[in-house]
């Protein structure tokens, strides 16, 4: 049995259980999506005829008033029938590949910066994604699911590039930095996120990254610079000590190979960096107009609104911004 789920033209056989996201991009529906953990409310969508079971949905995300107006997060609702709703915004980089299932196999673990650790996964077949976008692993022998952005780009369609930065205590951390083994076989589901780079742009683009922020960024300079070599990229990766760092000799080399692409380390608790401090205040120092840049960035909450409001004092327009907050989850 499943029901049938419209939205606008959209429509999607949807399994009992199965969220609302899910059923939608597993038919290749596109639908807004970020966090897939009812914490950033991209997913809200208003709801015109049926009825739904609105789960784990966070009260500070989905407000009392917008559940009596009718609105679900559409990641954390499941459908008790059909149901309809209203059309979802449109949006210029929204992603259109279809949500898939897949198995990889661990192909390599490697320590890159304190606390941090690059897991690279090997598919048995090619998923199809957008730089940017993220995958949900299933943690060996649990049923906890975490979400990693792909640090590679979409023409390595059968490799999961992940950089994991430990969480004290937590299920995905402890396999990750204590149990995991090359040759692992895991669960993995995607692409999510409408966090992606529009690959038609040829215009200069300016990436700020906070931590392991830094990941969909490489991903985008990455396909970014494959389309167009001589484009004008600034990158800034802010951290809090050195030790922190990491992928400098690869941004590197890609500096070498691309005189229009420029990497800036900014570390804000010490010297050693090519910055002393923010990345805000780099980009505020290096760049008087970016009314002309698309500007996308990655990091914490606090991070992104911060790195928003130094684009928007540079002239950039808003619907150039494009940002990806990270919900820590051990």
């Amino acid at each position: 049995m499943s029901y049938t789920l419209i939205a606008g033209t959209g429509v999607a056989p949807c399994e009992p259980g199965r969220t609302v996201l899910e059923a939608f991009l597993r038919n290749g529906n596109w639908m807004p999506n970020s966090c897939n953990q009812g914490t950033c409310g991209t997913c809200k969508i208003k709801v015109l005829d049926g009825e739904l079971d609105h789960r784990n949905s966070p009260e500070e995300t989905l407000t009392a008033d917008e559940l009596a107006a009718g609105f679900v997060l559409a990641c954390q609702a499941t459908p008790r029938g059909d149901v309809v709703f209203e059309t979802p915004a449109t949006e210029e980089s929204a992603g259109t590949h279809v949500l898939r299932d897949v198995v990889a196999t661990v192909a390599e673990v490697r320590d890159i910066a304190a606390d941090t650790r690059k897991v690279l996964l090997t598919a048995d077949e090619p998923l199809e994604f957008s730089a940017g976008q993220y995958v949900e692993v299933t943690v060996p022998g649990t049923e906890v699911r975490r979400q990693y952005s792909l640090a590679n780009p979409p023409s390595e369609a059968k490799q999961f590039e992940l950089h994991l930065r430990r969480q004290p205590g937590g299920v995905a951390s402890g396999w990750v930095f204590e149990r995991i083994e090359v040759g692992e076989r895991v669960a993995v589901t995607g692409p999510y996120g409408d966090f992606t780079f529009d690959p038609e742009g040829t215009g200069p683009i300016v990436l700020l990254g906070g931590g392991t922020g830094l990941a969909p960024l490489e991903a985008i300079v990455r396909q970014a610079l494959s389309l167009v070599p001589d484009r004008q990229i600034l990158l800034y990766h802010g951290v809090r000590t050195c030790s922190d760092l990491y992928d400098v000799d690869v941004l590197r080399e890609l500096e070498t190979r691309h005189p229009g692409f420029r990497y800036t380390t900014c570390v804000s608790r010490e010297s050693g960096g090519d910055r002393e401090g923010y990345v805000t205040d780099a980009f505020l120092e290096d760049v008087a107009s970016a009314k002309e840049f698309t500007g996308y960035i990655c990091g914490s909450e606090a991070f992104v609104e911060a790195s928003v409001k130094a684009f928007k004092r540079r002239r950039m327009s808003p619907r150039r911004i494009r940002r990806e907050r990270f919900t820590p989850a051990g």
